[in-house]
């Protein structure tokens, strides 16, 4: 076992992380907010390298907002931070969604389920559950004033007469006050780990409180303040876990801009009962790490699809079932790789198979692009990545966008437009910076035109390039209609903001703003990592 460049562990934005291991195998649940289907799981042997295990939903409770129905949306809400728990053979996810304001439980035997939901009474933000010994159970939840909760046995709420208290609290922090709860029982003391920001500056901290009984005092602070070298950006929020050798290891996350937050993964030793992370207080460029199964090849988070693999038809409604149980192609019978911005209209979309082609149709009229349903995505890789795709704009009518964008709340779109008949590809952006306010219910903003070029072709290839090295967050597109890639307008910035709460991804887009009905077929779309 030799030491080797770990950091960042994904290169994409997976937030808000929690992580178990059963037996040999390690798994790991992320934020996914608005995109569909929903709550990723991600599997591994050696904590370092991870593949797509499982989504959870196709839909979650189908509002307006989840389907983009009319002006409304779910962006910088949806599902949050969820508990990933496996006991006596059977796996627990609870998690809230911050525009129903439900709490959810899912339960499945295997990590491929099929999963159960139900929903819990109470709200409990950034829960993380624990079953003791004595086969009680407890949630910890809450920001800034950290709660701890006896539930019923089968968490359908709280027990009448259990434990219900305040554990810890940051009042008084000027910025973010302890959240993100991450609560383990180990050798019989009872830890919860905290995301917090330090009150001179915005920096995220990783803080561990510590009590020897569920009744005592939890006492503590801050057990990680570090960028691991980057922009000052502090790494916090995620769990623990251990090795069949013995050895523990932290998965937490770190801004890294419009990239998203990436997660990192990083060294736990533990002195007199109390968690010690990293070496020197800092987190290390390399280490060593075992796989428990050395040989296995892991299915890439993030690739090219020629659209030709998949389950199809795909299930026109897919209200409460996963439409598959065939993991590589979990998506609405997609890949596994691709999830739609919320909730999509399978009516809407077509596949051929066969040409490799995916055809959607317009059912509304929009303002912008992040009004558009049935856009597929995929995340943006750290520290740059191209996407490409081929647009075949023949059916477009007129005032119909479709392209590919760079999505985010100040998003860029390369498109296909037709105006009184002609088809033009576009550069279009949001040119503002976009809200640093969470939960925005509505964006009426239409884009800003930057160019214009008549199209010579129906057939259009579109990239878009990124670079998020050290922060500089720079996207560049190109088109091409036959005759080599051209670069379309200048280079335009990305921002990570709280309209979104995402990192920046690549989508496959249309929208009407004239007239619905109009249609375009996407085929090739290549990732070059």
């Amino acid at each position: 076992m030799s030491k080797q460049p770990i950091n960042p562990i994904t290169r994409l934005d997976y937030p808000d992380v929690d992580v178990i291991r059963v037996e040999d195998t390690y798994y790991m649940v992320s934020t996914t907010m608005h995109f569909m289907p929903g709550c990723e799981i991600l599997r591994s042997y050696d904590l370092i390298n991870w593949e797509h295990a499982a989504y959870l939903y196709d839909v979650l409770d189908s509002t307006p907002g989840q389907r983009l129905e009319g002006e409304e949306n779910i962006y910088g809400r949806g599902m949050w931070a969820a508990t990933l728990r496996y006991h006596k053979g059977k796996f627990y996810v609870i998690f809230v969604a911050n525009d129903t304001h439900k709490t959810y439980l899912y339960t499945a035997p295997s990590v491929e389920g099929p999963w159960e939901k139900k929903e819990i009474d109470g709200f409990y933000h950034d829960c993380s559950l624990l079953f003791d010994d004595d086969e009680r159970v407890y949630l910890v939840y809450g920001n800034r004033h950290i709660w701890l909760t006896e539930m019923k046995e089968d968490l359908s709420g709280p027990k009448e007469g259990g434990i219900h208290r305040m554990i810890v609290s940051d009042e008084g922090n000027p910025s973010l006050g302890y959240e993100g709860a991450h609560f383990y029982k180990i050798n019989g003391k009872y830890y919860v780990f905290f995301i917090h920001s330090l009150r001179t500056e915005w920096k995220r901290v990783e803080a561990c409180f510590v009590a020897d009984s569920l009744e005592g005092e939890f006492v503590g602070g801050d057990v990680l303040n570090d960028d691991a070298g980057y922009c000052n950006a502090g790494a916090a929020q995620g769990g623990i876990v251990d090795t069949p050798d013995g050895d523990w290891y932290a998965i937490l996350f770190q801004d890294r801009g419009a990239v998203g937050r990436v997660p990192v993964l990083i060294p736990v030793c533990w002195e007199e009962d109390y968690p010690v992370f990293g070496v020197d207080g800092k987190i290390p460029a390399e280490f060593a790490v075992s796989s428990t199964r050395p040989d296995y090849e892991y299915v890439p988070l993030v690739q090219s699809d020629d659209f030709k693999e998949g389950v199809w038809p795909a299930a026109e409604a897919a209200a409460t079932m996963r439409t598959t149980t065939d993991v590589n192609f979990d998506s609405y019978g997609f890949k596994s790789i691709w999830q739609f911005n919320h909730e999509p209209d399978m009516s809407l979309v077509h596949r051929d198979m066969a040409e490799g082609t995916v055809t959607v149709t317009t059912d509304k009229l929009c303002v912008n692009v992040t009004q558009a349903k049935n856009m597929l995505t995929q995340r943006m890789l750290f520290p740059s990545c191209e996407g490409e795709v081929t647009v075949d704009g023949s059916q477009l009518k007129d005032g119909d966008f479709a392209g590919l964008c760079a999505l985010q709340g100040k998003y860029v779109q390369a498109a296909l437009t037709r105006e009184k008949g002609q088809l033009y590809v576009v550069l279009m952006a949001r040119t503002e910076e976009g809200t640093t306010s969470m939960g925005k219910t509505k964006d009426i903003t239409a884009p800003v035109l930057l160019e214009k070029i008549p199209a010579s072709s129906d057939r259009v290839k579109l990239r878009i390039g990124v670079d998020f090295e050290q922060m500089k967050d720079e996207v560049v597109l190109h088109f091409d209609m036959g005759e080599g890639y051209q670069q379309l307008g200048g280079p335009q910035k990305l921002y990570f903001r709280l309209d979104h709460f995402t990192g920046c991804r690549f989508g496959l887009f249309i929208y009407s703003t004239e007239k619905i009905g109009g249609r375009v077929t996407f085929s090739k779309f290549i990732y070059h990592k």
